[in-house]
C-alpha cells in the first residue's frame, strides 16, 4: 500500500488513554494529536484538513476516514494455522514452497493475515519481514500482532513489521536476503466478497506492481518470488509469472518466478 493523504490521531470519548500517550502515537506514526471525538470524525477531519485517522478506543487502535474503519484482526489466519496443524495444505504456502527456517519478505503487507500464516509455516527457526508503506496501519498492525495466545501468537511473534515502502526497500536489500518475496497489491478488480479489505481501498492508491519493483525481488529472493492476485488477471502475463491455480471456486490465483531464472 502507499500513503494517501494526512492522517490525524485521537481518541474517542470513552477511552483512557491521556493525551501524553496520543502524543507518543503520534510521534510514532508521523501525525497531529486532535482533540478527543466529541462530534462526528468527518467533521473533525475535514477541520484538520486529513483524509484519516487513526482512533484509540476501547477495543483499541482503529483506521478511519469518518465512514469506513479498519481494526487489526487476523482474518483467516487462524482458520489456516489450524487447517495446517491438522495435515492440510495451504495453497500460498504451496505456492511460495515454505519450509521451516526459511525467510519471507511480505512486500505488501496490508493487515499481516498472510505473513502470520507464513510465519506459522517457517517456525521457530523461520523470519517473516513485512513492509507496509502507510505508516499508522503499519503501527495499527504492529501493536495488534502482540497478545494473540497457542500457535497463532507463537506466528505472530515471527513477524517483524516495518513501515515502508517496498519500491524503496528493495534496491537497498544486498542480493539473497530473503529466501521468498512475497507481493499481494490491491487488484485491479476487486474481490467484491471480501467486505474485510474493502475498507483498505481507501487508504491505498491502487497502483500496478512495477515490473522494476519485481526485478529487484528477484534479485533479493534466493528461491522465488510469490505474486497473489484475482484469478485470471493480466498482471501475471505482463509480470512474467507463472499461474499456480487454485480451488476451482477461487477467486485468487498465485503466481510464482523461480530466483535466477
Amino acid at each position: 500500500m502507499s500513503q494517501n493523504g494526512g492522517w490525524i490521531v485521537t481518541a474517542s470519548r470513552d477511552c483512557r488513554v491521556t493525551r501524553e500517550e496520543l502524543a507518543v502515537l503520534a510521534r510514532e506514526v508521523g501525525a497531529v494529536v486532535a482533540p478527543r471525538l466529541e462530534r462526528p470524525l468527518a467533521s473533525v477531519l475535514a477541520e484538520f484538513g486529513a483524509r484519516f485517522a487513526l482512533v484509540v478506543q476501547k477495543r483499541g487502535l482503529v483506521a478511519s476516514d469518518g465512514r469506513d474503519s479498519v481494526f487489526f484482526h487476523p482474518g483467516m489466519a487462524h482458520v489456516r494455522i489450524k487447517q495446517m496443524a491438522a495435515g492440510e495444505t495451504d495453497r500460498m504456502v504451496e505456492a511460495m514452497g515454505l519450509r521451516p527456517g526459511m525467510t519471507v519478505l511480505d512486500c505488501t503487507l496490508g493487515l499481516g493475515s498472510d505473513a502470520v500464516v507464513a510465519a506459522h509455516a517457517v517456525g521457530p527457526e523461520g523470519r517473516v519481514t513485512g513492509l507496509e508503506a502507510v505508516g499508522p496501519l503499519a503501527v495499527l498492525v504492529r501493536r495488534g500482532l502482540a497478545g494473540y495466545p497457542g500457535r497463532l501468537g507463537a506466528a505472530m511473534g515471527r513477524v517483524d513489521v516495518v513501515a515502508a515502502d517496498h519500491g524503496a526497500v528493495l534496491p537497498r536489500l544486498p542480493a539473497g536476503s530473503y529466501d521468498v518475496v512475497y507481493f499481494d497489491p490491491m487488484f485491479r478488480r476487486p474481490v467484491f466478497h471480501s467486505p474485510g479489505i474493502a475498507p483498505l481501498r481507501g487508504l491505498a492508491l491502487g497502483a500496478p506492481l512495477a515490473r522494476e519493483s519485481v526485478v529487484e525481488a528477484l534479485r533479493v529472493a534466493r528461491f522465488r518470488v510469490v505474486l497473489k492476485e484475482r484469478r485470471g488477471s493480466p498482471e501475471f502475463g505482463r509480470l512474467g509469472f507463472t499461474v499456480v491455480e487454485g480451488g476451482r471456486y477461487s477467486l485468487v490465483a498465485f503466481g510464482k518466478r523461480e530466483a535466477g531464472a
